[in-house]
């Protein structure tokens, strides 16, 4: 995640910069106008040019200054309009060119852009210091504070006042003027060693490739050598193979490869990034980031920084997380010994007892393990999860929880691979834009993320301000004829992303300041997504073969099924030592710079008895989560929040229907929509009407053992129904037949209501038809559940010119019909729901920081 905050800015450069008139600004920068002229307000990427960066940062700055001022010269009592709201609304411009920044940094970034962050980080830091401790700006939010209860405040204001207050007190506004100065002087030196931190690893991650020739491909299988040749082609190395430190290239190489040494070459590259002893060595950056941070939490008052962060989270202490990750790390790091040790005969069988199983050894033999074991191999696998089929799965998933559908749209993107969906809700309002960007390139910071270019918001006339949510991958890329096909891991992920979108497009927050939740929580929405992916269902609708168009057997989903808790100690254990090592470095009492690699050998292998063969999922010197994100004393979050969604899911479990849609309505209501506006526990209780119980993480992740989570029974005689929209001719017949449907339906809706009460006098008036015959002819593209219609929606230009019987082939996936009988009884709401066939045509979450929007980083 790439973190900017708000900063101060120089007399002399607003000068200098107010020496041009404001109409020159204006064309010439996107940054300077007040509202763009685009899709759902998408930045105008083909517009916006690096030197608008620097102008548009200082100028927001300018105007943020000039706000904060306005309330501090109020004359008037602190009130919660003239002060809390005027501070939530305030930084708006700064806000959004935060945000495209942020974003673009971490997706196409280049070295102008590097230097650019690198010169705005310490200024941003400095302006947003300026602002938390305003001695006189904060004497106005601490009165407001203070008389909180007399004020009659909603339950949204109070919790926006105690948040803003909470936000100023942890950002040293109660220090003295030299403490402050003091901190002041730590958050710019922490900014700038966060830029050099994040830019020395993409350099060290892009600089390395392994050249190999045919020769040394043994074990590959073919989509994997096409990638590595197209690789090759485009280094100007043709006739050769290019294996890099990315994961679509490294995982398969160190899964498959027989040539140990060159598995041991690869790997080494990978884990020693940051760790090479020159000029992108990172190891001093993070002794010193540590101690800095320790030296800021000591100011405010804690006892280390992780009691800083864990303070404000669900969590409540670093003692809370340790607990967790102790509890978990036993059964864990047993079950990885249970798996080495079967792996060994293997190993030994190839390499002779004298050989030591090394960590570039694990990958490979537990995956002939796996083949061995349940007959799955992951490559043969691979060839039924072609990404647009997963995507079409994961939109027809949406739409059977959530009755949301999504349309392709055309808008100037910063990337020509990078692709746009509007999003439309289920009664046809407009909840925002989905970018997706899928492959690794040049440029493009390594692992997966979620983030927005422009957040959920409400205007000055109460209208929702949809949300611009992208969506940035790092998967394996389409070679040749072959297309994109992910691994069971990428899968996941995927997801995972769409669940961090989900809980920003169905945002509904009223304040600026109450978008954002705990750390510990935000991963929840994104968490729960990954539980759905593999059931039988699912698969049964997306996974088809890439060539042979055939669905997914039923055997090879059996198999999946069997293997789904293969490997999870392995899984488990080098996520949970990441989550130790990055607890444990920001838990140090004392400014004291430690030796990062001797340090984590002691907390880890001499402390917690982590085996050699297997390493953290991350080292310090390339664990850009806490280095260079939004996750330092928080890398723990993805298990605290596992725990939440696996008892979660257990909702929908236990409910009979995976894809309950009242289920999902709760969730969207009580937990996705709300933002920050409520406390994470008050929203998971509110959801589920209990506490989150442990025991739903151990048994999903198989170390213990207990009923399956996968409610649904394996019928192999069961008849195999996928509806797929491969033709326009399917397509029409489609949405013919769900039109056809709905009127049948709301046909005996209305004779049923007619017969159950008296029947009025009705004179038809001209106006009523013409509704009534609108009504009719409306589009059928956006809408599955039919129910009372609210506003309408005006037609996109596109949409008018490709409505959904006419949409490209690859452009559309159809929904599964789930029919109700018709003498279902009435649900707890007092209707019955239909769910029709209908085309879902193919299509982020931010951590919220101080100020800022930013893109989130998960794990690669």
């Amino acid at each position: 995640m790439k973190h900017f905050a708000y900063l101060f800015l120089s007399i002399l450069t607003i000068m200098g910069f107010y020496s041009c008139s404001k109409k020159e600004q204006s064309t010439a920068n996107p940054f300077f106008e007040e509202r763009w002229e685009t899709p759902y307000g998408i930045p105008p990427f083909d517009r916006i040019a690096n030197d608008h960066f620097v102008p548009a940062f200082e100028e927001g700055m300018r105007q943020h200054l000039a706000e904060i001022d306005s309330i501090v010269s109020c004359d008037e009592k602190p009130t919660f309009d003239n002060t809390i709201l005027a501070y939530d609304r305030a930084g708006a411009m700064l806000q959004r060119v935060s945000s495209v920044f942020s974003m673009l940094n971490s997706a196409e970034t280049n070295p102008e852009m590097q230097a650019i962050s690198e010169q705005m980080m310490p200024r941003l830091a400095a302006h947003n210091d300026a602002i938390q401790m305003n001695d006189a700006l904060f004497a106005r939010i601490d009165a407001v504070y203070n008389a909180r209860h007399s004020l009659a405040l909603s339950a949204e204001q109070l919790r926006l006042v105690e948040k803003i207050h909470t936000r100023f007190v942890r950002s040293g506004a109660l220090l003295s003027e030299e403490l402050k100065a003091e901190l002041k002087a730590i958050n710019s030196e922490l900014s700038l060693l966060q830029v050099r931190f994040g830019n020395n690893l993409l350099a060290e991650t892009t600089s390395y490739k392994m050249v190999l020739t045919s020769a040394q491909l043994g074990g590959l299988p073919a989509t994997v050598r096409e990638a590595a040749a197209e690789k090759a082609r485009q280094e100007g190395k043709v006739g050769n193979y290019i294996f890099t430190l990315d994961k679509p290239s490294l995982i398969p190489f160190l899964t498959y490869s027989t040539e140990r040494a060159l598995r041991e070459q690869l790997y080494k590259a990978y884990v020693s990034r940051g760790n090479n002893d020159n000029e992108y060595d990172n190891k001093q950056i993070a002794s010193r980031m540590a101690s800095l941070r320790y030296q800021k939490a000591h100011l405010l008052g804690y006892r280390s920084y992780a009691d800083y962060v864990t303070s404000n989270q669900m969590a409540g202490s670093p003692e809370a997380v340790f607990e967790l990750l102790d509890g978990i790390w036993v059964e864990a790091l047993r079950t990885a010994e249970r798996e080495l040790a079967d792996m060994k005969p293997s190993f030994i069988a190839d390499n002779g007892e004298e050989a030591t199983f090394e960590p570039w050894d694990w990958w490979y033999y537990a995956e002939k393990l796996r083949v061995k074991r349940y007959n799955l191999e992951e490559a043969k696998v691979r060839e039924y999860l072609a990404l647009d089929n997963v995507k079409g799965g994961i939109f027809t998933l949406a739409n059977r929880l959530y009755g949301i559908t999504f349309r392709p749209i055309k808008a100037a993107l910063y990337h020509a691979e990078v692709e746009a969906y509007e999003v439309i809700d289920n009664n046809d309002a407009p909840l925002g834009v989905l970018l997706f960007d899928f492959h690794p390139r040049a440029g493009k910071s390594g692992g997966a993320w979620c983030g927005r270019y422009v957040p959920q918001s409400y205007d000055a006339t109460g209208k929702r301000v949809p949300p611009v949510v992208s969506i940035v991958c790092n998967f394996t890329r389409p070679s040749g004829s072959t297309p994109a096909l992910l691994s069971i891991d990428e899968t996941e992920t995927l997801f995972h992303e769409f669940g961090h979108a989900l809980h920003s497009l169905f945002a509904e927050v009223k304040y600026a300041g109450l978008r954002g939740v705990e750390g510990d929580f935000v991963e929840l929405p994104s968490q729960i997504m990954e539980n759905w992916a593999f059931t039988t269902a699912m698969l049964r609708q997306y996974a088809v073969h890439y060539r042979k168009d055939d669905v997914m057997p039923d055997d090879m989903i059996r198999r999946i099924h069997r293997s789904s808790k293969f490997n999870e100690g392995f899984a488990m254990t080098e996520l949970l030592a990441a989550a130790f090592a990055d607890m444990e470095i920001h838990s140090l009492t004392s400014a004291d710079e430690v030796d990062v690699k001797a340090f984590e050998q002691k907390v880890l292998g001499e402390k917690r008895g982590l085996i050699p063969q297997i390493s953290p999922r991350y080292h310090y010197t390339y664990f850009s989560h806490i280095f260079d994100g939004g996750y330092s004393a928080g890398y723990y979050f993805y298990i605290w929040a596992e725990v939440l969604d696996k008892d979660a899911f257990q909702a929908f479990v236990e409910s009979g229907d995976l894809f309950n849609a009242e289920v999902a309505a709760r969730f969207r209501e009580e937990v996705l929509s709300r933002g920050g506006t409520r406390g994470g526990m008050d929203m998971y209780r509110a959801f589920r009407g209990a506490d989150p119980d442990k025991r739903a993480l151990m048994i999903a992740r198989g170390f213990i053992d207990d009923y399956n989570l996968d409610i649904e029974e394996y019928d192999p005689s069961a008849p195999v129904e996928v509806i797929r929209v491969d033709t326009r001719e399917q397509a029409r017949r489609i949405a013919e037949e769900s039109r056809r449907r709905r009127a049948e339906e709301q046909a005996q809706k209305e004779a049923q209501e007619a017969m159950a009460k008296p029947q009025p006098i009705v004179i038809a008036t001209t106006e009523a038809a013409d509704t009534e015959v609108a009504e009719e002819g409306k589009s059928e593209e956006a809408t599955i559940v039919e129910e009372a219609t609210t506003e309408g929606v005006e037609p996109t230009e596109q949409e008018v010119a490709a409505p959904a019987e006419m949409a490209a082939p690859s452009e559309m996936h159809a929904i599964e019909e789930r029919a109700l009988p018709t003498d279902a009884e009435p649900t707890s709401i007092g209707r019955i729901e239909g769910t029709a066939t209908l085309p879902a045509r193919r299509g982020i979450e931010a951590v919220e920081a101080t100020g800022s929007a930013t893109a989130v980083a998960e794990p690669e």
